[in-house]
């Protein structure tokens, strides 16, 4: 039975509503994006990591693509992405495009991944940048996203129903807090660099340094001396600048049909057979970068999901300090 069921039970005698859950498939244990290729995911974990690869990992929704930008413009000196095939090229999400785009990845370079740390592709001369964000902004982005792409088949899915399934792990990837503590137990290691969503808003010059730093001590001179580089660096991964151009590029790539069938990775031709055979088409308007901020969730969350988030952050993080975080997640709720 799962956690949010269990509380229910416990606290009323009854069981939880079961309401509209997304669809999902199964792949090492774990719910996926139904579109994705079993075998590129299958690849992936399979992957064997170059000396020079580099890793962002996160938590769906949690800063990946802002991550995967600051990293390309580190190593591009400032040149940014020409367009999303150039984006997937060049930083390839590996579970849905496959191994392959790895291999074949321009370099210096960033793979992408979603996978905890026990099935993500592991080698202690590649570097991991692992970005965690606090649950109840990860929840909402996720549901957001989750409405957004057709596959899922939840466009009319509501906010408390994709809080059922994200504090019961039923999402994409699993359970938050097992995957964010999977790379939590790691943030020490030598070739891992630990971060955080809320870090980077507070002070995204000092993260960029951080991050050119673990790169290369080359990448962090470079952009200590030469404050034009930086200035554009930061108005180059900035959201506003996201938020058009990225949206704008995902919108230009699916709605070519030449761009994204023809010659494109295996695990995207994939997604394609996929949805002409369910006649399924990706939206007009694509909202793939939102927000972009800290605290959306308070425009969501009743009292009683916080108390509940609540029970289960301090249920799966006893004897870690991951609450020192996001010291005032909670100051929401009253217990008066």
């Amino acid at each position: 039975m799962v956690w949010l069921r269990k509380v229910l039970r416990k606290k009323t005698g009854k069981m939880a509503q079961v309401r509209k859950k997304p669809m999902y498939q199964q792949i090492f244990g774990l719910p996926m994006n139904i579109s994705f290729s079993p075998e590129c995911v299958r690849g992936t974990v399979q992957y064997k990591p170059r000396d020079d690869d580099i890793f962002v990992v996160t938590f769906p929704k949690c800063g990946t693509t802002w991550a995967q930008h600051i990293v390309h413009n580190i190593l591009s000196k400032g040149k940014p992405f020409e367009s999303f095939e150039d984006f997937q090229r060049r930083s390839p999400f590996m579970e849905m495009l496959g191994p392959k785009t790895a291999e074949d990845m321009p370099r210096p370079g960033a793979i992408k991944t979603h996978l905890p740390f026990h099935l993500n592709p592991y080698s202690p001369k590649a570097k991991y940048i692992y970005v965690a964000r606090n649950p109840k902004d990860c929840c909402v982005s996720f549901y957001h996203h989750t409405k957004m792409f057709p596959e899922y088949q939840f466009t009319d899915g509501t906010f408390d129903d994709f809080f059922e399934v994200f504090i019961n792990g039923e999402n994409d990837w699993g359970d938050y807090f097992d995957h964010l503590l999977s790379w939590y137990e790691h943030r020490h290691d030598l070739n891992v660099l630990f971060i955080t969503y809320e870090e980077m808003k507070a002070d995204t010059r000092a993260v960029i340094l951080k991050i050119a730093s673990f790169l290369g001590q080359t990448y962090k001179d470079l952009l200590e001396s030469d404050e034009k580089l930086m200035d554009k660096i930061l108005y180059q991964t900035s959201s506003g600048y996201m938020r058009k151009h990225l949206n704008e590029q995902m919108e230009n790539f699916y709605s070519n049909p030449v761009l994204w069938r023809n010659d494109s990775p295996e695990g995207l031709k994939y997604v394609n057979e996929y949805f002409k055979n369910k006649k399924l088409e990706m939206p007009k308007e694509m909202k793939f970068v939102r927000k972009g901020v800290v605290g959306d969730w308070k425009n969501y969350f009743s009292a009683s999901q916080s108390k509940l988030l609540r029970e289960k952050f301090k249920e799966k993080t006893k004897g870690t300090n991951i609450a020192s975080l996001w010291p005032d997640l909670f100051t929401d709720i009253n217990e008066n």
